[in-house]
């Protein structure tokens, strides 16, 4: 329901603002808000080439020379077209414009997302063909037990949960989404209410949108792009960030369902995951830039090659099972290979709905207003302007990752990927998730409508780590 009139709301009252600005004169076109693309010019005024030669010839002559470039004036860019119309411009779109969107979000999300579900969903069921899902779930069912208490001991989740968990401690996105969906479908089979988020899939999901990860791959990229002294520095940061998100996942959602975690098999989950990170990071931080960088990257990619080798090798030592079912290894990797199709297909229509509705919020600036309005409010209250020029990013990350890696990008460049403000900006950005999108698809993918206390949790659990983000930066660099 929440997510239902966030989604209403922001549409509505997007479009609404924009016929405002359009009645009121105070903006031009509303074409780009349908058809434009990212960072293209806003077109401010139109004049005829003539009309403008008249009133200033020494302008217009500048404008003939520079043609087709245009001719830039500080912010403003004048184009000159074919038909004799000159456009002034300013500024850059935020965001691709509802067409656009649409078609992107098939090209540049959908497509791949099918590749992933379909590869991996067919590794998953030779997983389950060969018995080895349902070994690993009652491995982990002491554990599991006693945070999903209401999923039947040894299920199939548990496994699934186990391969996502995984995928994201080692930054392998793509690689967690198929585990992650397959997750929701498996725990979706014993949900009473199907339209409704059950205690179990509420809890996986924010402790998977909490996202402890050790090797933010992708942020160390940027900040290598970005000519970074030591690229690799925010590694410690943004594991300590994850980590107390999922702590606070952990414990908000076991609150809400009553669940005691003081009891022996959470607590020496909790201990070995921190025992393991802080081997792993007392080794690391003994590497040197290159060594570190070099390193992760094999650490990350190695461990998703194993599990794949592991997986096939299981199946090719166990491929009798296969034969007493009347099939073989790869027609298993087919038949599951389909279902991530099938799912990928589903989750379609929520992708589109949910990345159209925060374009228009996007392009509309009333966005802009509220991030300025919080950063006026921050001001006001005499926060570091170090930390106040790395919010935007925190405030887009729960809307749009692409949004918030613009304006990552964008603070490494104005103020350094070495300052404060950029270091920040990385951390908000590799220890945090994309909720709004996260609760649509993974939602979406079990039709589930009703999401209860969802998103509430999960934009809590993101103000937990915008505030241990700027205490550990401060603490840290």
């Amino acid at each position: 329901m929440v997510l239902s009139r966030f989604w209403s709301f922001i549409i509505a009252g997007s479009i609404l603002y924009i016929l405002i600005l359009l009645a009121t004169g105070r903006t031009y076109t509303i074409g780009n808000v349908v058809n434009g693309k990212q960072n293209d010019p806003i077109v401010l005024a139109e004049f005829r080439a003539q009309d403008l030669q008249l009133r200033d010839s020494a302008l217009f002559a500048q404008i003939t020379a520079s043609k087709p470039g245009g001719f830039q004036q500080g912010d403003s860019l004048y184009m000159l077209s074919d038909n004799g119309i000159v456009q002034l411009s300013t500024g850059k779109q935020a965001s691709d414009g509802i067409f656009i969107t649409c078609r992107n979000t098939i090209l540049d999300l959908w497509l791949p997302l099918i590749g992933y579900l379909t590869f991996f969903c067919g590794l998953l069921h030779l997983l389950g063909d060969s018995h080895a899902l349902n070994k690993l779930a009652k491995f982990l069912t002491p554990i599991f037990v006693k945070i999903f208490p209401e999923l039947p001991k040894g299920h199939e989740a548990y496994g699934f949960m186990t391969m996502n968990f995984a995928a994201n401690f080692l930054g392998l996105d793509n690689a967690a989404t198929p585990f992650g969906l397959k997750a929701m479908e498996s725990m979706q089979e014993v949900n009473e209410n199907k339209a409704r988020a059950s205690n179990s899939q509420i809890m996986f999901l924010c402790l998977h949108a909490a996202g402890l990860t050790l090797i933010p791959t992708s942020i160390i990229g940027y900040r290598a792009a970005q000519n970074a002294s030591n690229p690799a520095d925010i590694m410690l940061p943004c594991i300590i960030t994850s980590f107390v998100g999922t702590i606070a996942a952990l414990i908000f959602v076991s609150i809400r369902q009553r669940i005691n975690l003081l009891n022996w098999a959470v607590v020496l989950l909790i201990a070995g995951v921190s025992a393991m990170i802080g081997l792993l990071l007392f080794y690391i931080t003994r590497l040197g830039g290159i060594e570190k960088i070099h390193f992760t990257g094999n650490l990350s990619n190695g461990v998703l090659l194993f599990i794949i080798l592991l997986i096939v090798a299981y199946s090719l030592f166990h491929e009798k099972i296969f034969k007493q079912n009347q099939t073989n290894i790869f027609d298993s990797f087919v038949t599951g290979a389909k279902d991530g199709f099938t799912t990928g297909v589903r989750v379609l229509p929520y992708m589109i709905a949910m990345l159209v509705a925060l374009s228009i919020f996007r392009n509309s600036g009333l966005m802009n207003i509220v991030m300025s309005g919080i950063t006026a409010l921050m001001n006001l209250f005499n926060v570091d302007p170090q930390i106040t020029n790395a919010i935007p990013v925190a405030l887009m990350r729960p809307f749009s990752a692409g949004g918030s890696r613009g304006f990552m990008l964008d603070a490494m460049k104005t103020f350094g990927p070495d300052s404060f403000t950029g270091q920040l900006s990385c951390l908000f950005q590799g220890a945090a998730e994309t909720t709004f999108y996260v609760i649509a698809l993974y939602f979406g993918s079990v039709n589930v409508k009703e999401t209860r206390y969802t998103l509430g949790v999960m934009l809590l659990v993101d103000f937990v780590c915008v505030l241990t983000a700027i205490l550990v930066c401060k603490l840290y660099f």
